[in-house]
């Protein structure tokens, strides 16, 4: 796990502001939002995310039958606040073994998403196509929210991708047949606004898929 900020794009080192810059850079992707070390799945560890976070914080409330919060992440720093945030859940897949679920909500251009999903990024730019009915739909903060596949991702995981408060929402699923878990029209709560229903969410191991590629 690594213990300092990294590029939300590559995961490679970031420059922190200084004498010649204000924000942080990647020598590869420039200014970016640091993607701040992953914390150990806690209660404690969400709430340092959401308390700082100004985007959602999405899970599934309540989880599938099995699940468990498996770790999160944030993209930003003390000063601007979390622009991305990460959610890891970790269950039975529906057609058995193991399923694994994040959840991305970011700002455009933060790359976030598009790391875990493995394309090229930022944004889920032309691999989403939205002129058809969507594949997926999910009830985000108890607003209907429509759910389109990404093309181009690796062939292991499938990948969902729309708008939610104006701001991107990715699922990432894997293996890719866990993707069935996304029409089931799960409810995500914002942890934001969660107050002591947090207490209440099963905590697991530290799934290695936040860690990113």
């Amino acid at each position: 796990m690594r213990g300092e900020p990294s590029c939300p794009k590559c995961g490679g080192r970031v420059r922190a502001p200084g004498l010649f810059s204000d924000s942080w850079q990647c020598a590869v992707h420039g200014p970016v939002h640091p993607l701040q070390p992953v914390i150990p799945p806690s209660v404690e560890g969400l709430g340092v995310v959401a308390n700082r976070s100004k985007v959602p914080v999405w899970m599934p409330w309540p989880l599938p039958v099995g699940w468990l919060f498996t770790g999160v992440g944030s993209a930003g720093d003390d000063r601007t606040g979390g622009r991305a945030t990460v959610v890891a859940c970790t269950g039975p897949g529906p057609l058995g073994g193991l399923g694994e679920l994040l959840l991305v909500a970011e700002e455009l251009g933060v790359g976030l998403g598009a790391r875990f999903a493995g394309i090229d990024g930022p944004d889920p730019g032309p691999g989403l196509d939205v002129s058809g009915p969507p594949h997926a739909k999910v009830v985000a903060d108890g607003r209907p929210t429509p759910l389109w596949h990404v093309k181009g991702a690796p062939e292991d995981r499938a990948v969902f991708a729309g708008e939610a408060r104006g701001l991107w929402l990715w699922a990432i699923v894997w293996p890719e047949q866990s993707g069935l878990l996304m029409y089931d029209e799960l409810v995500l709560a914002d942890l934001r606004d969660a107050g002591a229903e947090v207490e209440l969410v099963p905590c697991g191991a530290l799934s290695p898929r936040i860690l990113g590629p």
